[in-house]
């Protein structure tokens, strides 16, 4: 999950100022914790809360959602998901945004199955996004996390994406130029299993998903999490990004990572 977490700090300071190469500096004093790391460790604590009894997850996703999010209120929300954090009684609401996608790398780490990482990632995400292109992009990045931490190879992965979920057959160099801000999951997920698919390694495929421009924090924190199951998180990278989360944030994330380790590389 610590892949998710970079990615989303690195992208931070570029979501509003897009850049269009993979030649910057990934850390400065610019980058925060967005809403795509608050979320997915949000998830991660309801997975482990959850512990093997599934059938609690939704619940415990909605109150950790609620949570982390109001005590982390200035994070970058979405309007309506805003709305839905301070609600007494929230519903799902039909969205397809890729605030479903941002938050689902735990459930690709905690599943066992694929079969498992499709029940998580349809139990985390149905309580807000449950709008069909919402459910799907979710369950893509869950799977394509577990498969890249299953061992599977890329092209197998980039088949099984392309088979039953999106059209994958771009690439990163082919549509820097044109990419416009994109918030649906329609609109953004393929970009960002793309930037893994067409990465040589970790930082590779933070710096394709960046380059891109559009929502910037949010497609390197979902490139990030399949990349990080795949190739592993150089270490140095984990010990920059430490330096920028709370002190509840590394509680989430060690807890996590005690159960799912990461993927940690020299």
């Amino acid at each position: 999950m610590i892949g998710a977490i970079i990615g989303d700090v690195v992208g931070s300071r570029f979501e509003r100022n897009n850049i269009k190469t993979k030649d910057f500096a990934l850390f400065s004093t610019e980058c925060r914790p967005t809403d795509d790391s608050v979320m997915s460790l949000a998830i991660a604590n309801a997975i482990l809360e959850a512990g093997n009894d599934y059938a609690k997850l939704s619940k415990r996703a909605v109150s950790n959602m609620q949570k982390l999010g109001r005590k982390y209120k200035n994070a970058g929300y979405g309007g309506k998901f805003r709305g839905w954090l301070f609600e007494d009684n929230p519903s799902p609401y039909n969205s397809f945004g890729n605030g479903a996608g941002m938050r689902v790398g735990p459930c690709g780490f905690a599943a066992t199955t694929i079969e498992e990482a499709k029940l998580l990632s349809a139990s985390v995400t149905m309580v807000t996004h449950n709008h069909p292109e919402g459910m799907k992009g979710a369950e893509a990045v869950a799977v394509a996390t577990f498969l890249a931490k299953d061992g599977m190879s890329k092209e197998d992965i980039r088949k099984y994406i392309q088979d039953n979920y999106y059209d994958v057959n771009f690439t990163i160099d082919g549509i820097r130029d044109s990419y416009k801000f994109d918030v649906s999951c329609q609109g953004s997920v393929p970009q960002a299993l793309v930037s893994f698919f067409d990465g040589n390694d970790f930082e590779d495929t933070i710096r394709n998903a960046i380059s891109i421009g559009g929502d910037s924090d949010t497609i390197a924190a979902m490139a990030g999490a399949v990349a990080e199951a795949y190739y592993g998180v150089p270490k140095a990278l984990v010990e920059s990004v430490m330096d920028y989360l709370e002190d509840d944030m590394k509680k989430i994330l060690g807890d996590f990572e005690k159960k799912y380790p990461a993927k940690i590389i020299e």
